[in-house]
């Protein structure tokens, strides 16, 4: 009894790390944004990741990304920008989602 109670625990302790990481996070959206897109937006006039989440409403930032254009439209607007890594996206699309012209919050770059 106590090994099924064991392995249990650790298949439960376990998937909470997995779906933990699946998760986006717009923290950690800000931080890609900073090392991956700000100096090359910087670049193209976008002064920082307020500025470029505030181009779009929170509702038309989640259909670019679930139309799965949201490579495109960072690349239209930040024309000098680097082709990203898939695993990114959807980190920088909450970033851009919380921060969005209709959000009300400010982001702190």
């Amino acid at each position: 009894m106590k090994k099924l109670l064991g392995a249990i625990f650790i298949a439960v302790l376990g998937l909470s790390f997995v779906s933990t990481s699946a998760m986006a996070d717009s923290a950690k959206g800000q931080k890609l944004y900073l090392k991956k897109l700000k100096r090359d937006c910087a670049k193209s006039g976008i002064a920082n990741g307020g500025v470029m989440a505030k181009k779009h409403t929170q509702a038309e930032w989640k259909k670019i990304y679930d139309e799965g254009k949201l490579p495109a439209e960072i690349k239209k607007l930040c024309p000098k920008s680097k082709k990203l890594k898939k695993r990114y996206l959807k980190h920088l699309e909450d970033f851009f989602y919380n921060f969005a012209s209709d959000s009300g919050n400010v982001p702190s770059c």
